[in-house]
């Protein structure tokens, strides 16, 4: 009879050597370097000064006068793992070059599809410094940014406008991806008239009025953010006759005037008790004919893996709130005099939850 195998020896382990730890687990114990180092290139827009053509480190270095042999070390690990090609010679003597790649090239500003500023925005002590606390988090199920900062997020980028500038050129860069995925994936037109709650510069709402020709839209934020929005222009142009902007807090009353009401990455910065007040605002708003639609994270229940996950952690150490299942959202909305009524997944990860009065 053949002996059993060992549970230690089932699955991705089998056959690896006594005492020496899987690659996957030594992956993850250096990813954070990868990360900051990525970070800080973006910061530095290497990308960029890269768009013409091959550059050794140290032609980089001097146009953007920074050490060329930190730069070059920072170079070669990142080309290791993926992001920038590194070149060899072509002749004795000539130094390395370093180029974009099919990675590095989202890394470039002005670009479709570009995370630079989501980058930049990871190399904030904003961003990162909470994550030193997260044993904190997972002890008292506080925030880190709290333990830190001495408060929550939101009132620390009021603070600081430099630092909520960068924010705010994350999150718009975020959506510039996502939003026109989302905007195609439900049929938003079919309300008539849309209001984007908490819409931030409005390049969602600009997506799906572009996507739905026939749609009135409405930007409803906070009247500083309602500032930047028309600093920024994305409701301008040809969407200009079908967008309006009216002033929103949306603790305090949610406008009414649309027949349905769109809500992205807002209800899973909150827990259940701000999300339930929210919500109820929402509901003082909906008219009886009319919708609630949230746009966030389609977590799943079971095992499988999912980005829901992992931006999970991002609301446990940042926010305060969390990602939710659809049987968790269904609770979350009965209790605010909403009815999920389905679920409507989008290539981004996201879903839209649509509830209707109940």
């Amino acid at each position: 009879m053949e002996p059993k195998a060992s549970p230690s020896a089932v699955g991705s382990n089998a056959g690896v050597a006594p005492g020496m730890p899987p690659k996957e687990l030594l992956q993850i114990a250096d990813g954070f370097i990868v990360n900051r180092c990525v970070c800080a290139v973006a910061k530095l827009g290497v990308a960029d000064i890269l768009t013409d053509g091959p550059q050794s480190a140290a032609q980089i270095a001097k146009q953007l006068n920074i050490n060329a042999s930190a730069l070059h070390r920072v170079l070669r690990a990142l080309a290791s793992a993926g992001v920038f090609e590194e070149i060899a010679p072509q002749a004795p003597g000539a130094p390395r070059l370093f180029a974009n790649n099919h990675v590095s090239h989202f890394l470039r500003s002005n670009v479709p599809g570009s995370l630079r500023a989501r980058f930049i925005f990871g190399g904030i002590e904003f961003t990162y410094a909470p994550y030193g606390e997260l044993v904190h988090c997972i002890e008292t199920g506080k925030t880190g940014r709290e333990k830190v900062f001495g408060m929550d997020g939101f009132e620390y980028l009021k603070q600081h406008p430099d630092q909520a500038r960068v924010f705010d050129d994350a999150m718009t860069s975020m959506s510039a991806v996502l939003g026109p995925p989302i905007a195609a994936a439900y049929d938003f037109g079919q309300w008539g008239s849309i209001s984007d709650v908490g819409g931030g510069n409005g390049i969602l709402l600009a997506a799906i009025l572009r996507a739905h020709p026939k749609l009135q839209g409405v930007l409803a934020d906070l009247p500083h953010v309602l500032e930047r929005a028309r600093e920024r222009g994305y409701l301008g142009g040809e969407l200009q006759s079908r967008a309006q902007m009216r002033e929103c807090d949306f603790f305090l009353e949610v406008p009414s005037g649309t027949r349905a009401y769109v809500m992205k990455s807002v209800i899973h910065d909150w827990d259940d008790e701000k999300a339930r007040h929210i919500l109820t605002n929402c509901r003082r708003a909906v008219p009886k004919d009319g919708a609630l639609l949230l746009v966030d994270w389609n977590l799943p229940a079971g095992p499988e893996p999912s980005p829901a996950k992992i931006v999970d952690i991002v609301m446990l150490v940042l926010t305060g709130g969390r990602e939710r299942t659809p049987d968790e959202y269904r609770e979350l909305l009965a209790s605010a005099g909403f009815r999920l009524n389905r679920v409507t997944p989008t290539p981004t990860g996201m879903a839209v939850f649509e509830a209707l009065p109940a």
